[in-house]
């Protein structure tokens, strides 16, 4: 092997090169991410974005210009957050999640402005691999279950099953979607759903959800 070959090991009797550090997370100088907060590595933190004290934000994640996260939330590895978009006391993105531009989350049930309600945060969870499209909203008190898609300007008011694509207003199921994004066929009937593109079959659930099968062994 040749000098211009070399698979950078090292050779016999020089020591290894020691393992790189992920890169750390990049914040623009227009960002503002308080004392306390957690930033994962590689993670980037784009124009005016504010990410409060106590918030944990997973390695790996984008979030977009003036994307607001508030005190405490957790955001998993991996999660693009694209404009302005506020994750509110009592949201939770798990690993993977993509939250569309302008798409909101609420947190309480009943407002008002003279009234508070601090204490009376409903919950509201996105497992992982769920898709949240544009201008969509979320109202709290829900969970988008695994690989859940939500079409753009959907008004989610109840839980979603797993990779069951919702639309309208309010959001009703109309099929499903693959891990990899694209449409299954079968919708409703179907006892399975398979994904011509990536391969990845799927078992239907009681809810109507998709639950993933494990690839058969060789």
């Amino acid at each position: 092997m040749t000098a211009a070959e070399s698979d950078g090991s090292a050779h016999p009797g020089q020591p290894a090169e020691p393992e790189r550090a992920p890169p750390a997370a990049w914040v623009h100088p227009s960002a503002v991410v308080d004392d306390g907060a957690v930033l994962g590595a590689g993670t980037k933190i784009w124009h005016f974005v504010h990410v409060c004290s106590g918030a944990s934000i997973g390695p790996g994640c984008v979030l977009g210009q003036n994307v607001f996260v508030a005190p405490n939330v957790q955001i998993g590895a991996g999660c693009k957050l694209q404009n302005n978009v506020s994750i509110y006391v009592g949201v939770t993105l798990e690993d993977e999640v993509f939250v569309g531009p302008s798409a909101v989350f609420t947190n309480v049930m009943n407002p008002r402005a003279h009234v508070n309600r601090r204490d009376q945060f409903a919950g509201t969870l996105i497992r992982r691999r769920a898709t949240i499209g544009a201008n969509a909203t979320i109202v709290c008190g829900t969970t988008l279950g695994e690989g859940a898609f939500v079409a753009a300007g959907a008004v989610v008011t109840k839980d979603v099953p797993p990779r069951v694509l919702v639309q309208g207003c309010p959001a009703e199921p109309a099929g499903w979607r693959c891990d990899c994004g694209e449409a299954l066929a079968g919708w409703p009937a179907a006892a399975e759903a398979a994904c011509a593109p990536c391969g990845s079959t799927y078992a239907v659930r009681p809810d109507g959800g998709l639950d993933l099968k494990a690839p058969e062994a060789d």
